[in-house]
């Protein structure tokens, strides 16, 4: 046995041994570093997890299977993009009257013609009907005695709220 043992464990048979064995090593050690740069860019706890692949193949595989599903970054960006949709959001608002999507800018509510907002006599800007001057030519606001906020616009009947 110890003959037949000498005869297959030949110098070239040594040299592909220890390369893979090297191989191995190295694999193993770059599966570490993996684990451990991948769980400190998804902001779990590496250390923990450099730990746990410490354990050949099973830690590398139980970290593929309980790892965050997003990095970082990209949940920054996710969350980024809910801020500015609900930014985007904020310029809509509802009439008082009906209820009808508006936009700030609305002088009327195109669904049931209430007056939202004054028009400036001078620059023609939309203010809000509690202002006492326009901020953009510095008119200042007379209020209207009289002034009906549902009344709409000569020449115009105003719509039912059930009429969309």
């Amino acid at each position: 046995m110890g003959d037949i043992l000498a005869q297959l464990w030949t110098p070239e048979v040594q040299t592909a041994f220890t390369l893979a064995v090297v191989f191995l090593v190295i694999l193993y050690v770059l599966s570490i570093v993996w684990v451990a740069r991948d769980a400190y860019l998804r902001g779990g706890h590496w250390y923990i997890w450099a730990v746990v692949a410490l354990v050949p193949l099973l830690g590398v595989i139980a970290y593929c299977l309980l790892r965050p599903p997003l990095l970082l970054i990209d949940r920054d960006e996710q969350e980024l993009e809910v801020a500015l949709k609900q930014r985007e959001l904020m310029k809509y608002g509802e009439c008082a009257h009906c209820g009808y999507p508006v936009e700030a800018d609305y002088v009327l509510c195109p669904n049931c013609h209430t007056q939202l907002k004054n028009l400036c006599p001078t620059c023609h800007h939309a203010l809000d009907p509690r202002w006492t001057v326009c901020p953009y030519c510095a008119t200042p606001v007379v209020a209207r005695a009289g002034q009906n906020r549902t009344t709409a616009p000569a020449g115009r009947k105003p719509a039912m709220p059930d009429e969309a």
